[in-house]
């Protein structure tokens, strides 16, 4: 049987991965699929793990670097309705893991659910989210979650409850392939209240991060309660570049790459960064940006 057999309609080969990050670097997927519902991706993953052939889910691509040489094996990308769903009751949310984050915040608002307000203006998906416990202002999404509905690398379906999660500094145990879905259990809060802080963090973080329309990707955690981009600063390497990528000025932790910059050129700054750092302030900086 073809490794495909079954799943023509749905993926494609040697898929350029470049254009599903926010960096806009990057090779190919070996197989690359969209599917449309959960039936299609169960059968898929376990198709490509009983032939022993690596699968990855991409999302919205705002922490990953893709080498250039390209990806082998199976990428999959949530992007069809079935994976977007959002539903509220009372003070719970029930949210699709490939839903926009910033869909889950104007959801929470609006309903007056308070907490998400917080996560105003960040990039990336539900299920991104979750994985790397994003977080903002001192607080982060994994305190909010009740369950969480996972496919693991074997196409077994899970059901992880909030006694069996763990959720730390830009990290957490969800370590399966896919979150499904997940559930929140938010406190009431006026929706006026919440939609006047929104908007106020919006205009703060707006004027933080680099526009949308630049190449640019969040290398470093954040170490020790300093900021990474103050690291740097303080290292000297303000202005620093590599081949056609260079760190963005108003916040050195943020990767800027032109037209025709590589993977290769982004990996030597982050090197020449992680090694002048150590050396002169004797801090280790631990990429957040996920490579493959």
């Amino acid at each position: 049987m073809s490794l495909l057999s079954g799943y023509e309609h749905i993926v494609r080969e040697n898929e350029p991965l470049a254009p599903f990050t926010r960096l806009k670097i990057g090779g190919t997927a070996e197989y690359f699929a969209e599917p449309t519902n959960e039936e299609e991706l169960t059968g898929l993953v376990k198709q490509f793990s009983e032939a022993n052939q690596p699968v990855r889910l991409i999302g919205s691509g705002t922490n990953l670097l893709i080498n250039d040489t390209g990806v082998k094996g199976l990428v999959i990308h949530l992007a069809a309705p079935d994976f977007c769903t959002i539903a509220v009751n009372e003070n719970r949310i029930t949210v699709g893991g490939g839903t926009r984050l910033s869909h889950f915040v104007a959801t929470a608002v609006r309903e007056g659910l308070a907490g998400p307000e917080q996560l105003v203006g960040l990039p990336g998906t539900i299920g991104g989210a979750l994985h790397n416990n994003t977080d903002a202002h001192g607080v982060d999404i994994g305190s909010w979650v009740e369950s969480a509905e996972v496919l693991t690398r074997a196409g077994e379906r899970i059901t992880r409850e909030k006694d069996s999660l763990s959720f730390s500094y830009r990290q957490s145990s969800l370590s399966e392939l896919v979150i499904l879905k997940a559930e929140f259990v938010l406190e009431r809060e006026p929706a006026e209240n919440l939609t006047k802080a929104m908007q106020k963090l919006w205009i703060v973080r707006r004027s933080q991060q680099p526009s949308s329309e630049l190449q640019a990707a969040y290398m470093f955690k954040d170490l020790g309660g300093e900021q990474a981009g103050d690291l740097i600063e303080r290292a000297g390497l303000k202005g620093t570049r590599a081949g056609k990528v260079e760190l963005l000025d108003s916040d050195p932790n943020f990767f800027v790459a032109e037209s025709g910059a590589t993977s290769e050129d982004v990996l030597s700054l982050l090197k020449t960064v992680q090694t002048q750092v150590s050396e002169r302030l004797e801090q280790t900086l631990e990429p957040a940006i996920q490579i493959w």
